[in-house]
């Protein structure tokens, strides 16, 4: 159907074109052309008198009659039409003139004709002058039809079919069963997520069973989540499961430049759905259109709350929503309205979270599938070394970790292949080529030495695993500690051990060089935050006491506007007092760890200056013995040996000419074989 409305649409388009060039053709060649200026009959009579015209042809036209001639020299006269170049006065061979429908004045231009000798022409009446008026008069009425129907065709593609009263038609697409792949079995890491969701699909394919027992099926279900933890696949994953039709929108398609359009088009979804009940709508960005209503600092009319109060209708109104389930995805649920996540209408909302070790090893185990991976490579230990990452992050870094192996020509991913790639997500590829000098390659050494020695002495919880001085990103160097186990809980000495050992690059230049340089500043932030939400949001100063004074992080700006802080300036400095006192004693305990292991810190540093990057293995072998482990060589990280641009490209060069002259030999091989067997005699 939208092939042969385009279809009527081009070929208006081209009969509109001919026509327009008709006229032109019409207006600059025809009867009333500049060649042909208009006389009077007066005129015309006199130089047929004096014999100046050679001839004319008598044709009768709307009414009367035409007469075009020729003058037997260039005459100048005097023409009675609209001239271009702004003079009347013209020379010309060629002249028209109209006369009067009757029988004395064709007598008389008859008379004169004889006299002068003058040949004259009769001719008929022609149709193309009718014609060509009827088109004159018709067609700008038919190109003002014909531009409003392309306006309004414009407008309405946002709607149903392009048609202009369907501007308010829903944009969403049912979901084609044979084109998504996806099932529950693709999705990992999040078991109790999917089995809140295969109830619902259960439910639509098979209601008898819930409704026997007096089971009512959530009307709503709200996937919240931070970014990339796989909400938008789970929608997939039911689509794909759910053997009922599957509408998918996102929030934003449904407010546009009409007003009321929302409204509409949420009226129209789910009149679509409810007529091929039991199916699914799947909305995505909820936060869109569900923001809580009232929260603005201006009033007015908001577009946006009356697509939500009609969204509040629909799910939970006084007309019901008899087998239609909606499945919505926000990463700001903290945004959307009340109204829309009370029981009735978001009936569950499953926090999609980040997945734990257990969830992360599931998960990099779907995106290993299609990845031929080394022996070495153990994904429990790599889910180990990626705490707190996505779903969307752990693919990111076997995709990263498949480039590296093919940038260094490997067929397989080994494990320093999946090392280089945590380190490009986290911190970003390695500045090899960056020039730093030896006084300030030296500072960095011992800024990060002095963060491994403190997590060293201190982290109960956490384990240094790798510290490196090469630049990655904004950072010159950096340490990487992780958790020895997944957890959810911190106590106050945890936190204030992070607080000493993220201090302990500063102290460490102090202590060294006796400088304090701006290599600290993300650590001083870090700190900071740790410490003040230590005061403000967990209750951990004996001066405040437990009590909250922070934590509703208000993401609205109209609704605390005019009202005052939930506490006093004198408590507002005493949290400032009490803050800088944490930071001051987590600088005196690392300025007492780096004085105390001042011999094991200089080791490390140096080590760092050599290696310029250690693992677990060599820094505990450090702390512990003060020796490297044996079996360490230099070029344990190869991807931070990185050459420069041109060196890369030679070599990439150099592997594309071997590996064609590979495939010249092959070819050479087999054509040899061929004649081979052809020169072979048969009996």
């Amino acid at each position: 159907m939208k092939k042969q409305n385009n279809g009527m649409k081009s070929g208006l388009y081209y009969v509109l074109a001919v026509l327009a060039m008709v006229l032109v053709v019409y207006f600059v060649f025809g009867p009333n052309n500049t060649q042909s200026p208009d006389i009077t009959y007066s005129k015309f009579s006199e130089q047929l008198k004096e014999g100046k015209v050679k001839g004319f042809s008598v044709q009768p036209s709307n009414g009367a009659y035409t007469i075009s001639g020729e003058y037997n020299s260039k005459q100048k006269v005097k023409s009675d039409g609209l001239s271009i170049l702004g003079s009347t006065e013209i020379t010309t061979t060629k002249f028209t003139t109209i006369v009067l429908p009757n029988d004395s004045t064709l007598a008389e231009v008859n008379a004169l004709a004889k006299e002068s000798k003058t040949d004259v022409t009769i001719k008929p009446e022609s149709n193309s002058g009718l014609w060509i008026s009827l088109i004159a008069s018709f067609l700008p009425i038919v190109i003002l039809v014909f531009f409003f129907y392309m306006m309004m065709g414009q407008g309405g593609q946002g709607g149903g079919n392009g048609r202009v009263m369907n501007f308010g038609k829903s944009k969403a697409k049912e979901a084609d069963k044979k084109a998504n792949k996806i099932r529950f079995s693709d999705v990992a890491g999040a078991e109790e997520e999917k089995q809140e969701l295969v109830e619902v699909v259960e439910f639509l394919k098979d209601p008898r069973r819930f409704l026997e027992i007096g089971a009512r099926i959530p009307a709503g279900v709200l996937l919240e989540g931070p970014p990339g933890t796989g909400k938008t696949l789970l929608a997939k994953a039911v689509a794909g499961e759910a053997g009922v039709p599957f509408y998918s929108i996102s929030g934003s398609d449904f407010v546009e430049m009409f007003v009321g359009v929302g409204a509409s088009r949420v009226r129209d979804l789910f009149e679509t759905a409810k007529k091929n009940a039991p199916s699914i709508i799947f909305i995505d960005e909820i936060d869109a259109v569900g923001r809580q209503r009232g929260a603005g600092m201006g009033g007015g009319h908001d577009e946006r709350e009356q697509t939500l109060n009609q969204m509040l209708v629909e799910m939970d109104g006084f007309s019901g929503n008899e087998g239609v389930i909606v499945i919505a995805a926000t990463n700001r649920s903290d945004v959307l309205d009340p109204a829309l996540l009370r029981p009735g209408r978001f009936d569950r909302q499953i926090l999609v979270g980040r997945p734990d070790v257990k969830g992360r090893e599931a998960i990099l185990k779907v995106h290993a599938r299609n990845k031929p991976l080394a022996d070495d490579v153990d994904l429990k230990v790599v889910a180990q070394q990626t705490p707190g990452f996505a779903g969307a992050d752990l693919e990111n870094v076997l995709n990263e970790a498949a480039l590296v192996a093919a940038r260094r020509n490997k067929k397989k991913i080994d494990a320093s292949d999946i090392d280089e790639a945590e380190d490009r997500v986290i911190a970003g590829p390695a500045k090899k080529d960056r020039v730093v000098s030896q006084k300030e390659r030296k500072m960095v050494a011992y800024h990060e030495a002095g963060h491994t020695i403190c997590g060293l002495v201190l982290s109960d919880a956490r384990v240094v695993h790798k510290v490196t001085i090469v630049p990655r990103g904004r950072a010159g160097g950096y340490m990487i500690a992780l958790p020895k186990e997944d957890r959810f809980l911190m106590t106050k000495d945890e936190m204030f051990q992070q607080i000493v050992g993220l201090l302990g690059g500063r102290t460490a230049e102090e202590v060294i060089f006796d400088v304090q340089s701006t290599g600290a500043s993300n650590d001083f932030e870090q700190a900071t935050a740790m410490a003040r939400s230590m005061v403000t949001e967990y209750g951990m100063s004996d001066k405040l006491g437990p009590v909250q004074y922070e934590g509703n992080h208000q993401v609205f700006v109209g609704r605390d506007y005019g009202q005052t802080k939930a506490y006093s300036e004198q408590v507002a400095y005493q949290i400032d007092e009490e803050v800088r006192a944490i930071l001051n004693k987590a600088h005196a305990k690392a300025r007492e760890i780096i004085e105390e292991y001042h011999e094991k810190h200089q080791l490390i540093a140096e080590k760092l200056l050599e290696f310029e990057t250690l693992d677990a293995r060599s820094i505990k072998s450090l702390f512990e013995t003060g020796e490297m482990p044996k079996d360490v060589t230099e070029n344990q990280f190869p991807s931070e040996k990185a050459a420069t641009f041109e060196e890369a490209k030679r070599a990439a060069d150099e592997r594309d000419a071997q590996k064609q002259a590979e495939e010249k030999q092959e070819e050479a091989k087999e054509t040899k074989e061929n004649s081979d067997s052809k020169e072979t005699p048969t009996e």
